[in-house]
């Protein structure tokens, strides 16, 4: 017998559990709370669980990479959020070419780095 998933998702930590949860949504994720100091953010099918929860060790060490099918048309699109105007320590990159593909990088407000990329077919 094989295993077979549905979803992986994965944890990330907070410094401030409101900014965040203002910082995702306003990025374009949907909200379920499932407790007090925990909720899903998700866009389709894909998400993470967001915690109230600071470990400085963890949250500089995580990161997502999130595969999109139009990189340039996403980064546009995160630009003209101006997230990096209205929450402090927000970082945007522009895209880096590499072998393997393209991506650029986000920093949310603790942090937590994502990697935007699409890979070459």
């Amino acid at each position: 017998m094989k295993i077979e998933g549905k979803s992986i998702r994965t944890f990330i930590g907070s410094k401030n559990y409101t900014i965040s949860r203002n910082f995702y949504t306003d990025l374009g994720f949907e909200e379920i709370i499932t407790s007090k100091k925990m909720s899903y953010f998700y866009i389709g099918k894909f998400g993470f669980y967001l915690q109230d929860a600071f470990v400085k060790d963890w949250i500089d060490n995580s990161m997502i990479f999130f595969e999109v099918d139009n990189l340039k048309n996403t980064l546009k699109t995160i630009q003209s959020l101006k997230l990096t105007k209205k929450y402090k320590n927000v970082r945007l990159s522009e895209i880096v070419y590499k072998e393997w593909g393209n991506e650029f990088f986000l920093h949310d407000p603790c942090g937590i780095l994502w990697h935007f990329g699409e890979f070459n077919s």
